[in-house]
């Protein structure tokens, strides 16, 4: 024993100094016989287990009488995690213990009850069951008596939790708890907690008297009304009344953290159709899979809800800080809603096609109301109707018109992937010797009118669908087509071509056997071509990235890495990837003669390429100022109006040849 308070002598009759003197005896000699093999059981579980202890037990004092004990511990630990001590508190409940004789004898009076009684000591342990627990709970007194209550009838130990501390600080709980009963079925119980005091004088807790009532058939019966008013009884949704709670509160929580939502106004196209032509039953039928298949079409926190007849309702929850990105996951969700109902539902014994025209207004509790927010979500469906059916429009003209635009954007791509109105242009690349070396393959799109257009005008909303994919693949064909053709000039055949790879492509399963099947295709020697890849695309998934570089670089493939500097590239990652080029960005090279910090930056980029034994080359080199500084500082390689635009294939051929 370390240390004993001087509490000790009062406790036991001993002074603290005979538990830690030259030859200290054993606090445990003094527990009564019939409670150490529990004591310690308990002590020793606790601290396997790493939690606290607390237990009651009996002990001899100097004087020979008997008392109670009521022990509070836990072990601690050192860094090995080895048990270096136990620490704690003893009291004295000698008289808790007689006042609890006294409340067992009084205890018998009610078992007479109808409610479930039972007392509990301050470690949750049963110390008391009536006939009314009997009947409520199933078990026999002699089964529950000694058991902790959390663990016999306890479904929701938060709520427990809460419970016993409520009791414990205000010396009483009341409310509703689910408890679970012997056969495993749960019931829900109004229940009192009233802590009884051992000594009115020191208002130290003894025990914990619980009253229970059953009341799980007024539950039940509350459960069935609430669900009949606010839930609709066909679909098993959201009905109306429960809607406008819900969207009342959403604007609530709108105003107050300005965030911004959608709501959703979903009419079925024909659907009288069906009614007409299969019965009622069929319509019904067909409205139960449609709820169905809304609900997998929309996030967990969003909310379904059918107003009656064939008109569903969607509210995306108020989570986006901007409009802008609130209206792209409201696109998101109404596409997907569209596309979800081109399905055909399964009805019985016959298939049956029905689409959905879906109207979209933002909502934000700064500025709608609940009247307005449906008004306009009501307007909007209408006007997919008038655009045709099957489709979805935002109420708000400004958004109206973007999401136009977007869309018109993503057919015209799909139409320029049809109509090969995609074109590679290829801007060269010349060493220090203003000697042609290479290119780089940029992409172009030659619309129908005679307009060009440049990536910046569309690859972003090509990265947000898959056309990112089927446009990649087009464009390292071209470029292997046009790499191999040079291969076969004496002039132009040691050129490399160095092709832009986009993170959504780059992660595609079968990027490499693509890239493999388009160099068996064309006949072009791979060690001509270069992949561009982002800062964002190495560092999103490292080890993948790595290995797919790595396979692509034994088929001879070399690899930059693109707009370095305006990333996230540490020197742990450059290490470790295969590249053999890092390119400067163009926004660095605007300023370098003018802006000290850019200058450094380029000065640091080149320096960590010489370290790794990578080439650098500086794209946007447009004056011979520039070119000078970059030579100045060790650059050797240049890309940039000084020298040419991007040209078409023949007219670059013939410009590499002039210089070569």
């Amino acid at each position: 024993m370390i240390f004993f308070s001087a509490g000790v002598e009062k406790l036991t009759g001993y002074p603290a100094s005979a538990f830690t003197g030259e030859h200290p005896m054993s606090f445990a000699s003094l527990i009564h016989p019939d409670d150490r093999a529990r004591v310690a059981e308990e002590t020793e579980t606790a601290v396997r287990e790493r939690r606290a202890f607390q237990f009651t037990y009996r002990f001899t004092t100097a004087s020979g009488k008997l008392r109670w004990a009521w022990e509070q511990g836990s072990a601690v630990f050192d860094e090995d995690g080895n048990v270096e001590a136990l620490e704690g508190f003893i009291g004295d409940i000698t008289v808790l213990r007689r006042a609890d004789m006294l409340a067992r004898e009084q205890a018998a009076l009610l078992d007479k009850a109808r409610d479930a009684i039972f007392v509990m000591d301050m470690g949750s342990h049963i110390t008391y069951w009536n006939k009314g627990a009997e009947r409520l709970y199933g078990w026999e007194a002699e089964e529950a008596v000694g058991q902790r209550m959390s663990d016999l009838l306890c479904d929701d130990h938060a709520a427990y939790s809460e419970a016993y501390k409520t009791a414990l600080y205000e010396g009483e709980w009341v409310g509703e708890l689910h408890q679970r009963r012997r056969d495993g079925s749960l019931l829900h119980a109004d229940t009192r907690w009233t802590v009884v005091p051992a000594d009115p004088a020191t208002s130290a807790p003894q025990k914990i008297l619980v009253i229970s009532t059953d009341i799980s058939e007024r539950k039940s019966n509350e459960a069935r009304i609430h669900r009949l008013a606010y839930f609709d009884a066909l679909t098993e949704l959201p009905n109306r009344a429960s809607l406008l709670d819900h969207l009342r509160r959403a604007l609530l929580g709108s105003a107050r953290s300005r965030k911004i939502g959608a709501l959703m106004f979903l009419d079925l196209d024909n659907f009288k159709t069906l009614n007409d032509t299969h019965g009622h039953a069929a319509g019904d039928m067909l409205l139960q899979a449609v709820a169905r298949r809304l609900e997998h079409s929309v996030r967990e926190a969003d909310m379904v809800a059918r107003l009656g007849g064939d008109e569903f309702v969607i509210l995306v929850q108020p989570e986006e800080e901007t409009m802008e990105a609130a209206a792209h996951q409201a696109e998101t969700v109404a596409a997907k809603v569209v596309n979800a109902m081109r399905a055909p539902f399964q009805l019985a014994d016959f298939a049956y096609a029905v689409s959905t025209s879906v109207g979209v207004t933002m909502i934000s509790g700064a500025t709608d109301t609940v009247e307005s927010t449906l008004k306009q979500a009501d307007t909007a469906m209408y006007q997919a109707k008038a655009a045709g059916r099957n489709t979805f429009r935002f109420f708000d003209p400004d958004m109206q018109a973007k999401w136009t635009a977007r869309s018109e954007l993503e057919n015209g791509l799909r139409r320029a992937l049809r109509n090969h109105e995609f074109m590679l242009n290829y801007q060269p690349q010349l060493d220090g010797e203003s000697r042609v070396i290479g290119a780089e393959a940029l992409l172009r799109w030659r619309q129908p009118n005679g307009d060009i257009l440049y990536p910046t005008d569309f690859i972003k909303q090509a990265e947000e669908t898959s056309l990112i994919v089927d446009i990649g693949r087009w464009v390292l064909g071209t470029a292997c087509l046009e790499l191999a053709a040079w291969q076969r000039n004496p002039a132009t055949r040691h050129l490399s071509l160095s092709v832009n790879v986009s993170a959504r492509q780059f992660v595609e399963p079968d990027f490499v056997a693509m890239t493999q099947e388009i160099l068996a295709a064309t006949g072009v020697d791979p060690h001509g071509l270069k992949f561009e890849l982002t800062e964002t695309l190495v560092v999103t998934d490292f080890a993948h990235t790595v290995e797919t570089m790595e396979t692509l670089r034994r088929l001879g493939i070399t690899f930059s890495l693109d707009d370095f500097g305006t990333g996230y590239s540490s020197l742990a990652y450059l290490r470790k990837l295969p590249l053999a080029q890092l390119k400067i960005d163009y926004s660095f090279m605007r300023d370098v003669l003018t802006d000290r910090n850019d200058a450094s930056i380029v000065r640091s980029i080149i320096a960590l390429g010489g370290s790794l034994g990578l080439q650098v080359i500086a794209e946007g080199v447009e004056t011979q100022g520039q070119r000078e500084w970059l030579s100045e500082a060790g650059c050797f390689v240049y890309q940039g109006y000084l020298y040419e635009r991007a040209l078409s294939g023949e007219r670059f051929a013939a410009y590499a040849s002039s210089l070569h």
